[in-house]
């Protein structure tokens, strides 16, 4: 089957300072001579004047070339950095498109042949997707490690240590009936050991939690000052704030960035019983939201506090003259002058960043979790296996689900949903 030549703009939309267009495939180099007349020496970069095919300056260009399977996606590749006005950028990908073999690239189709051809593995790929789709420090160094390589290693490693267990399993089964060869007694113990080390990543934080936020529930009585303290710690009204119980009747959800950390700043009905309908359903609403708050603020009595792991009992309204002592164990917090802000934003931060994984730490995401599991399950099951044979089984079990992991198969299901994520030139 014969490979399409595809080319796209890969830098930001024009105008800008500079576009730059790449070509990969088979007649790459052959569309760099038609546009630039010569090419540089490989992995080398040069001034050249970009024509079309009849003989029209398009522009003055810095023009790369790489030659597969040395090059991002294993293929030739040429790449043209042009100056990034809209016309220039137009021009440069017309006269692309009138030159036969080539085609416009989909949506993360570089991404995607570089996975074909060897260059990068899946979990390489899904850190590139939350690379370009991260909003937060902490997203961007999460999905950094991941990008460059750091689970990809970790999994090469288990790999190698894995192919010696079954190895030596299967070297067992070989020669189990010869007199002077017995079945290998520490296989068990190593097997254990790898189990153990696969168990500990999973017990990391994972990184969906960087992905769609901490939720930081603000929960209380009427009245509280709940939508006043969202409004002060969002910098603007983003709940409508009166002196009418029950004006909350649903939740409104702030999306925010604290200390680097993804948050979802949450607000809730009043807790207090209530025959109103349309007050009730927001109370029960408001109930379900608390038992799933990652992190809950209580403006209301200390005492009435929901039993939650993660709880911060707030003192609202401290500026009025009749509210100047908090009570032991609260935070005291005005929303109308800012005070005690800082510090509650700082005991939030803290406790959320216990959901989200250490400084350059590789996070694993539902995916990767799920097939390092099954791995981990395979492996606990040679602890309760005298047979050897079945022992080898569960070995060949755990391997399948490393490939699984790591793209080199059963992986189809999720492949265009992963690439689909990746810009056009991407």
């Amino acid at each position: 089957m014969s490979i399409d030549t595809i080319y796209a703009l890969s830098s930001g939309r024009p105008p800008a300072a500079v576009g730059i267009i790449r070509v990969s495939g088979p007649n790459a180099h052959e569309a760099g001579y038609r546009l630039a007349g010569t090419l540089p020496a490989v992995r080398s970069a040069a001034l050249r004047t970009l024509r079309d095919s009849r003989g029209s300056v398009l522009d003055d260009a810095l023009v790369l070339r790489f030659d597969g399977p040395a090059s991002s996606t294993g293929e030739d590749i040429v790449e043209f950095q042009c100056h990034g006005g809209r016309a220039v950028v137009d021009a440069v990908l017309a006269a692309l498109a009138e030159l036969q073999g080539l085609r416009l690239a989909q949506p993360g189709e570089f991404t995607r042949r570089a996975f074909e051809n060897g260059r990068i593995d899946l979990t390489e790929a899904e850190g590139l997707a939350d690379l370009i789709e991260a909003e937060t420090e902490t997203q961007r160094k999460a999905a950094l490690a991941l990008a460059e390589g750091g689970l990809r290693r970790q999994v090469d490693e288990w790999q190698q240590r894995l192919l010696g267990l079954s190895a030596r399993a299967e070297a067992a089964i070989d020669y189990a009936d010869e007199d002077d060869v017995g079945v290998d007694m520490t296989l068990r113990g190593d097997v254990a050991a790898l189990a153990d080390d696969l168990a500990g990543w999973l017990d990391r934080p994972r990184v969906e939690p960087l992905k769609d936020g901490i939720r930081i529930v603000v929960a209380g009585p009427p009245n509280a000052g709940k939508s006043s303290l969202i409004n002060a710690i969002a910098g603007q009204e983003r709940a409508i704030v009166t002196d009418i119980p029950g004006t909350t009747r649903d939740h409104i959800e702030v999306p925010l960035s604290l200390s680097g950390i993804p948050i979802l700043l949450t607000d809730t009905a009043g807790l207090r019983e209530t025959d109103e309908p349309v007050e009730r359903i927001g109370v029960n609403r408001t109930r379900t939201l608390v038992e799933a708050a990652d992190v809950l603020l209580w403006l209301g009595e200390p005492s009435d506090a929901p039993d939650h792991p993660r709880l911060v009992r707030v003192h609202p309204r401290a500026d009025l003259p009749e509210r100047a002592t908090a009570p032991e164990g609260t935070l005291a917090v005005s929303s109308l002058n800012g005070a005690g802000l800082e510090d509650l934003l700082q005991c939030a931060a803290d406790l959320a960043r216990s959901f989200v994984p250490a400084e350059d730490a590789v996070a694993l995401n539902r995916r990767q979790a799920a097939h390092i599991a099954e791995a981990c399950d395979a492996l606990r099951s040679v602890a309760s296996s005298d047979d050897v044979v079945l022992v080898a089984e569960h070995l060949r079990v755990a391997r399948t689900a490393f490939d699984r992991l790591t793209g080199r198969a059963g992986v189809e299901d999720v492949l265009d949903a992963l690439f689909g994520r990746f810009c056009l030139g991407k």
